[in-house]
């Protein structure tokens, strides 16, 4: 999300210039197959320089599929850098150009195998903004049918449904850990309750 979008959508204001820090140089120090590791130079509010490193992602998706039971899609895959295997909504990065959407439908479909006819946006979220730009969009699915996964090359996952009160119970229980899953998880609980309402708009599957 550019800084444009950013303000625009009202998170950052005019009144946000005594903590603004000012980008002044940007050095590429790697180029992933798809990450970028960056290290810029940047004036701090009170004058001074420093050094930010960071990663630039291209931003995700991530979806909270609905069966017609109540019960919820969730994959279950290895994370190498954790070295554990994690409970989690469907999720994947933008493809260059691609709408978040479509890249919802897209990563739905090639790693569970659902199409919905139902879409939600609930929100975004920014789950580290210590180091990476990452963004991801957090959307609802229902009307559910499944029909065939495609997965990636390389690509290893296993599709199971569960209640909102056995995840509830994982996550307590510090089964579930993965952060993007967790505030999936709020959402629906307020959703569910009433609280947060969803603009829901028909496709075809």
């Amino acid at each position: 999300m550019s800084q444009e979008s950013i303000k625009a959508a009202g998170i950052v204001s005019d009144d946000d210039a005594h903590l603004r820090e000012t980008h002044l140089h940007t050095d590429v120090i790697q180029q992933g197959k798809f990450l970028q590791w960056r290290r810029d130079r940047v004036q701090l509010p009170d004058g001074r320089e420093a050094t930010r490193e960071y990663v630039v992602h291209p931003g995700a998706v991530m979806v909270v599929p609905i069966l017609p039971d109540g019960r919820l899609v969730m994959e279950r895959q290895f994370r190498y850098p954790v070295g554990m295997t994690m409970i989690e909504f469907p999720a994947g990065k933008l493809d260059a150009g691609e709408g978040a959407l479509a890249c919802a439908q897209r990563e739905l479909l090639e790693e569970t195998g659902y199409v919905a006819t139902q879409w939600a946006r609930a929100g975004l979220m920014h789950p580290v903004i210590g180091y990476a730009n990452e963004f991801i969009e957090i959307w609802f699915a229902q009307g559910l049918t499944l029909t065939e996964r495609h997965l990636d090359d390389g690509e290893f996952l296993d599709v199971f449904a569960a209640t909102q009160d056995e995840l509830e119970a994982w996550m307590q229980q510090g089964r579930l850990t993965d952060a993007k899953t967790i505030v999936g998880m709020m959402w629906l609980r307020q959703w569910r309750a009433g609280a947060w309402p969803l603009d829901w708009q028909n496709l075809p599957a």
